[in-house]
């Protein structure tokens, strides 16, 4: 590929032909400001905030979507720069609600850090406002277009990247708001509730409908015994909301700050994420030695994408493992195994679970979920990793000076890193290989590192024999990935035994309720690659590494669920699906 040769502010540098003046500036050594755009994903050059001079040029060009040329002469900061930017962003306030002091997003919200960074006057430029009512219509996901400013990113998150299509921009001029077909709610729309629409969002028009209010109202109540459950990728994203970096592991500092919180028992959700390994790999060994069985079998533990084949392909939610999604096991082991256990009635148990997803907000609320009886649910509440970080913020914990070494509870609070790996794209498929294959064998492998479906490529594919049989697999993150295999699928051209989907670009890692990353951030970082090193790093040093070893599933089975597959297994750890219409 041809080079080419610039300079950014006086400093040369050289970069691929097709480059845009934005990344030549970064390689330069400079920061330019974004709003519309993000890397990989939306690239509308409609904010007009990332303007910069070329000598020659009359006009100021976007950095986002100029390309470079030879020779090229590149003004990234000079006074008609900047008060072109300062007057964007001052036009963008005059039609923004700003209620920071009561929003979810400040201190951490791109419009508001760039009209500090420039000085800006917010009511410069008064008149009209648009007015719209707030759309809360959802279990999971809160719009607020009275914080919009028209970037866009979300629509390319819900179009481009997830395929669901469920906003876009409407009208024209003044008029102009994101909203959903026929002026409907979000509730009334085919939204799967990935929530990566908030992920891409600058500011606070998106956010995860609260449930730290129903929490503590949990917490204050005497009569209830509340015990928590963390997801294995919190522990990868929740340091960044306390200043920590990209890819930082707060395992210990996490349980101690549940604890500090006040909640009866921290368990880790690892340990049910095993159990799902269990069921789902006799599952899946039941359905490949039975000729008139549905192939391929595709996972169940991404709850955005479970609503997303309910509404999008409900003809093939046959192929669908019935295993309940870790979320959903580990309150329904808490409260049937573990009530019994403890002598504690279920009704009295609280079961709240940390998640990276607002999805799970949902996944509560869905029938077939309630193991130990109708009116109790399996799961009472689902707070993101946002609201946890809000929460050890609200009371008054120094997150940086607890210890890290603090442990899970026993007896149930071990998990083994086949099951912390799910937090990852292709963890599913990796811990599920390791058990199959030595259930199935009866040998122990000599490598269970199954690095073929690793990394964040959006689809994966791998080959492996197994007792005699060779077998294809598949692991695709993103739904927009996810559309295409069961495109082929729906259409009899798969070629699959055994397909992992999870709704999020990169997996649970990348969730809609994870930290939020700036634009600028991400267009340096590759977060989900550095959160899944976390999970990846902490499954390389432990000694307990497959699913079928770990002895707290062992003693699961031998004193409740008999064996996997059994029919307490199946009224306590699996579930059902609906066929959803669209419209």
């Amino acid at each position: 590929m041809k080079n080419i040769n610039l300079t950014v502010n006086g400093v040369p540098v050289t970069v691929p032909e097709g480059t845009r003046i934005l990344d030549a500036a970064i390689k330069a050594g400079f920061k330019v400001p974004t709003l519309c755009y993000m890397k990989d994903l939306c690239n509308e050059s409609s904010c007009r905030v990332c303007v910069v001079e070329i000598k020659g040029n009359r006009k100021l060009m976007t950095a986002c979507s100029t390309v470079v040329s030879e020779g090229m002469e590149v003004l990234t900061n000079t006074p008609k720069v900047r008060a072109a930017r300062k007057i964007t962003l001052e036009l963008l306030l005059s039609n923004h609600h700003k209620e920071c002091l009561s929003c979810v997003r400040s201190g951490n919200c791109e419009l508001q850090a760039l009209a500090t960074e420039y000085g800006c006057d917010a009511e410069k430029y008064g008149g009209a406002m648009n007015s719209y009512d707030v759309d809360d219509a959802t279990e999971f996901l809160v719009r607020d277009n009275n914080k919009c400013i028209l970037c866009r990113r979300c629509v390319a998150a819900c179009n481009n990247v997830q395929t669901v299509g469920v906003i876009d921009a409407s009208n024209r001029g003044f008029a102009t708001k994101i909203a959903s077909p026929f002026g409907r709610s979000l509730g009334d729309v085919p939204c799967v509730a990935c929530g990566q629409c908030i992920n891409v969002c600058p500011t606070g028009a998106l956010k995860e409908k609260d449930s730290v209010s129903e929490v503590e109202k949990l917490l204050a109540d005497p009569e209830k015994t509340v015990i928590v459950g963390t997801a294995p990728s919190v522990r990868a994203a929740l340091g960044e909301e306390f200043g920590y970096p990209v890819g930082t592991d707060t395992e210990g500092k996490m349980v101690a700050a549940l604890k500090a919180i006040g909640f009866d028992r921290v368990f880790d959700v690892d340990m049910a994420a095993d159990m799902t390994i269990m069921e789902e790999g006799t599952e899946f060994l039941a359905r490949l030695n039975d000729k008139n069985a549905v192939l391929p079998m595709i996972t169940s533990c991404s709850a955005g994408w479970i609503r997303f084949i309910e509404f999008n392909f409900p003809e093939l939610l046959p192929n669908l493992s019935s295993c309940k999604s870790p979320q959903q096991m580990f309150g329904a082991i808490m409260k049937t195994y573990y009530a019994k256990k403890t002598g504690i009635d279920p009704k009295n148990l609280a079961v709240v679970t940390v998640m990276p997803c607002i999805a799970k907000k949902f996944e509560v609320t869905r029938p077939d979920e309630c193991a130990a009886g109708e009116g109790i649910p399996d799961v009472d509440a689902s707070i993101t990793t946002r609201e946890l970080a809000r929460m050890i913020k609200n009371y008054g914990i120094d997150f940086k000076a607890l210890d890290s070494k603090t442990q899970f509870d026993d007896p149930i609070g071990k998990g083994s890193s086949a099951g912390l790996i799910f937090g990852a794209t292709g963890g599913v498929m990796e811990a599920a290989l390791r058990t199959v294959a030595e259930v199935a064998t009866g040998k122990t492998l000599d490598n269970i590192d199954f690095k073929a479906v690793r990394g964040t490529k959006g689809i994966k594919e791998a080959t492996i024999v197994l007792g005699g049989k060779t077998l294809n697999i598949c692991v695709a993150s993103g739904l927009g990935n996810a559309r295409k295999i069961m495109d082929e699928v729906k259409a009899g051209k798969s070629k699959y035994h055994f397909i992992e989907i999870m709704a999020c670009p990169g997996g649970c890692v990348n969730g809609g309720g994870q930290p939020i990353v700036s634009s600028s951030d991400r267009n340096v970082i590759d977060v989900a690659k550095k959160r899944a090193g976390v999970l990846y790093k902490k499954d390389k040093k432990d000694v307990l590494r497959k699913s079928h070893v770990n002895p707290v599933v062992k003693t699961l089975y031998d004193e409740y669920f008999g064996q996997p597959g059994s029919d307490t297994a199946h009224h306590v750890l699996h579930t059902s699906y609906v066929k959803r219409k669209k419209y």
